[in-house]
């Protein structure tokens, strides 16, 4: 065994949730090669998220997923009403409710809608993608322990086979840590984490498994809130007719809980069968730091928050999106590895913004008669990604300071540090401008910008940026817009070598203040 190399890899991610498997996947896109290690010996057995923002599937149209995920979610397809009633049995469909897009129209946001899948049922989607695209995943495998050689510019991880009880040794040059809530990573980087704490009371899910469709029949939903007096609380569809989680204030002590879910149900539920009891209080807690040299937090490790629309996991998918490139880059010799510190600078504030509105709106939905908080960002702001970096792997001009994005009104205009709005580019709308970046650099053109249809960056960081010429709305007639492989601005101005350099400055992390 002496005599034997430690293996090596780019990239090591520990942890095969929704936002490992998503890593690893971004990871291999960019053609990083990639080893995934989860303790557990399979996917989540739990249902736990289940909505996923237009924003999420942007990342999984570019990975060239989201036709699958849509189709593995097909048992909840149409499932986007809301319910209320005393009982299952008495509750009514809630009106359809959309929010509006600026000064109120309808506006398209997105080339992928949003999609309702269960957590379980999502993450083997993603296993078998991430090794269909090369990534090394090991189920059954734990981290042990790791050292991080900055001067080498290595970790070095030491792994258990949970089978064999086999220990190696796995060598890597970045460690992406998307180990949950109790992160064990981040414990033994020693990083804090500040935030509200718990929010609400505590709290039970109940995951049981009863034929409830003659009951349901024409009132398909996605959550039904139930009122009655013994427990009220909601109640979520997880494949629309077999499968359904309950939740309620307090705890499982001595609490029948079949008995209890035909009551809230209002029918007898032959066959009723409780899965699993959960539980779990809310928490508002985000990490102090989400880079420590080698190593960077993601997802539950970063950040903790209230279920509210699935906004953990959402919030972890745009982490994985944010981290991947910039580690492809860095890697590979094509940015200057101080590009990485921006991972933190752009996605830790974006964490406590997700964090904070999804504890604000969840303690909204528990006092329904509560005035509205006109603070609240516009759902679209949260769903389509809406939150604007304002530091970090951007290029501001002096104008962009003083137009930043709005948070409580939904009004895209392609500014910097923000995803470019969604435009199709094509008269059977299949293409989109999102469509243009990912995983390399893009350069929209407005109508009349006189620019080449390819520039070279010359240099130690050399790039080639593929120029898109449209008529989108939010472009200057003879403007540019520089776009990140993770479809976020990074640039407005005009002329193809101010664009040159500014990519190359962006590239080298040397780029002059702004003003």
């Amino acid at each position: 065994m002496s005599g034997q190399r430690t293996p090596t890899t780019e990239v090591l991610i520990v942890g095969g949730g929704l936002v490992g498997l998503t890593a690893a996947l971004v990871c291999r896109h960019h053609g990083l090669a990639v080893t995934l290690v989860e303790r557990r010996a399979t996917t989540s057995p739990q249902p736990k998220a289940r909505r996923f923002h237009v924003r999420s599937m942007e990342v999984f149209r570019e990975l060239g997923l989201a036709r699958a995920v849509h189709e593995a979610a097909r048992d909840l397809a149409g499932h986007d009403r809301m319910a209320a009633g005393r009982t299952l049995a008495e509750a009514e469909l809630l009106p359809l409710w959309r929010p509006s897009g600026p000064a109120g129209s309808e506006v398209e946001v997105s080339p992928e809608p949003p999609c309702l899948i269960a957590q379980d049922t999502l993450e083997p989607v993603l296993r078998e993608a991430a090794v269909a695209a090369g990534a090394t995943v090991r189920f059954g495998a734990e981290l042990i322990s790791f050292a991080q050689r900055p001067e080498d510019g290595e970790v070095v991880a030491a792994l258990l086979d949970r089978t064999t009880g086999r220990r190696e040794r796995l060598r890597c040059r970045r460690l992406v840590a998307a180990d949950g809530a109790r992160s064990p990573v981040r414990a033994a980087l020693g990083i804090g984490r500040s935030g509200r704490g718990p929010v609400g009371e505590p709290s039970v899910s109940v995951y049981f498994r009863a034929d409830l469709g003659d009951v349901v029949r024409d009132r398909a939903f996605n959550l039904c809130r139930l009122d009655h007096p013994d427990a009220p609380g909601p109640l979520a569809s997880v494949d629309g007719r077999h499968r359904w989680v309950f939740m309620t204030a307090g705890d499982t002590a001595g609490r029948d809980w079949p008995r209890l879910l035909r009551t809230v149900l209002g029918v007898p539920a032959p066959g009723l069968e409780v899965l699993s009891v959960l539980p779990w209080r809310a928490e508002m807690r985000v990490a102090d730091r989400y880079t420590h040299q080698l190593v960077h937090l993601a997802g539950d490790a970063a950040h903790v928050m209230p279920p509210f629309a699935a906004s953990g996991a959402n919030t972890g998918i745009a982490d994985a999106h944010n981290l991947g490139w910039k580690l492809a880059a860095v890697l590979r010799g094509r940015a200057a590895p101080a590009l990485l510190d921006s991972y933190d600078t752009e996605r830790r504030p974006a964490g406590w913004f997700a964090a904070d509105q999804s504890s604000r709106r969840s303690q909204a939905l528990s006092d329904p008669a509560a005035p509205p908080d006109p603070t609240l960002a516009h759902p679209y702001v949260l769903a389509a990604g809406g939150f604007q970096y304002t530091e970090g792997a951007l290029a501001p001009g002096p104008a962009d300071a003083a137009d930043p994005e709005p948070v409580t009104e939904f009004a895209p205009a392609g500014r910097v540090g923000t995803r470019v709005p969604h435009r199709w580019l094509d008269e059977r709308r299949t293409r989109s401008t999102l469509d243009l970046a990912g995983p390399h650099w893009a350069l929209l053109a407005g109508p009349s910008a006189r620019v080449p249809d390819r520039l070279t960056i010359p240099g130690p960081y050399a790039a080639a940026l593929a120029v898109h010429r449209s008529t989108a709305d939010f472009l200057a007639p003879d403007g540019l817009t520089l776009l990140r492989p993770d479809h976020v601005v990074a640039w407005r101005g005009a002329g193809p070598d101010a664009a040159t350099a500014t990519l190359a400055g962006l590239l080298a992390c040397d780029l002059p203040p702004t003003g």
